[in-house]
């Protein structure tokens, strides 16, 4: 049997790709630096539940012994410019710390969990694939996605060094079982009625247990220095509010940003300043509203192609994401 290293393994993707490895039959290590106490009855059978941080030498070299193949997932979400040394730190720092430990181990397979970012960020309706060039005009801007970009690039140049490496890289990550709120904020903002504009731009997503699903088969099918897109549609964000609102019943904004992104900028800084001044909290922040007015849209051809990915359809991921959020999700066995 083969033993996989799972980092980050209590984080959103991380639980489900714990679930998708011990499905294929994998012993699997699943390595978190706070785990709950009763992760490992969650887990169940199979899965041993690690404490340790991803910069710690001495606690990754423990973990990796015996181990076949890991998948690096462990990193830090945020969207604020003020976060982007710590961003930088957790995920170049970390996977550049990770690949050099699973190197030392004679570990055979590295699967790296980025992100659909680091490729498809425009400023019009364009899909993008694994071939095109990364968008450092807007990379530059956005400390997360460019922290996730180099830890990329870093991952991928070992594979023309011997070392086999796969890049993954979903685009927004919905579905049930966000714990922490890392990835479903914007659905749940929508939900509380929060969001009081509708941005220009265009937002892709897939289903966390879809991505998963991803990361377990480019662990057997994937060609080593190759990423892959995983995304199951590409909706303008008035299509998406339009299709949350449906299975929701909560309306839609119905006010329109204006198309230019430094109108709807200035905007939402008055908005913001207006919001404070009466001792409230602006509802949405000027890096989401910027985001928003993006496109985000990505061709999953390779996956499909190569890994024989599928995505399940995408309203049943937007259905199971409200009923998760309003504690009404049940987890479905067969």
């Amino acid at each position: 049997m083969a033993t996989a290293l799972v980092t980050g393994a209590t984080g959103f993707l991380g639980r489900h790709t714990v679930r998708a490895l011990r499905e294929r039959g994998l012993a699997v290590r699943a390595m978190a630096r706070n785990p709950p106490r009763d992760i490992g009855a969650v887990f169940g059978d199979g899965v041993t539940v690690v404490r340790g941080d991803v910069h710690d030498d001495v606690a990754l070299a423990k973990a990796l012994e015996g181990v076949d193949a890991v998948f690096h997932l462990a990193g830090m979400v945020s969207r604020k410019p003020e976060d982007a040394e710590a961003l930088f730190h957790a995920h170049v720092h970390g996977t550049r710390s990770v690949l050099t430990a699973a190197k030392h181990a004679g570990v055979k397979r590295f699967i790296l969990a980025s992100t659909s970012g680091t490729v498809a960020i425009s400023d019009t309706p364009s899909i993008a694939t694994e071939a095109d060039d990364a968008p450092v005009r807007w990379l530059s801007r956005m400390p997360y996605y460019r922290a996730k970009w180099l830890a990329e690039k870093e991952a991928l140049s070992q594979s023309a060094q011997g070392f086999d490496v796969v890049s993954v890289n979903p685009s927004l990550l919905l579905g049930p079982g966000d714990a922490f709120g890392s990835s479903t904020e914007d659905v749940r903002k929508f939900l509380d009625r929060s969001i009081p504009a509708v941005p220009r731009g265009g937002v892709a997503f897939v289903d966390a247990r879809d991505a998963a699903e991803a990361l377990a088969l480019a662990y057997e099918k994937g060609r080593g220095g190759q990423r892959y897109l995983i995304n199951a549609i590409n909706l303008s964000v008035q299509d998406f509010f339009a299709r949350l609102e449906r299975i929701s019943g909560v309306s839609a904004p119905k006010l329109l940003l204006p198309k230019s992104r430094e109108a709807a900028r200035l905007g939402t800084e008055l908005f913001s300043k207006a919001v404070r001044a009466i001792g409230g909290d602006p509802p949405v922040d000027k890096e989401s509203v910027e985001m928003g007015q993006l496109y985000w849209y990505a061709s999953s051809e390779k996956a499909e192609r190569e890994l024989g990915w599928r995505a399940r359809d995408a309203g049943e991921t937007l259905i199971d994401t409200v009923r998760d959020l309003r504690g009404e999700y049940v987890q479905r066995t067969a």
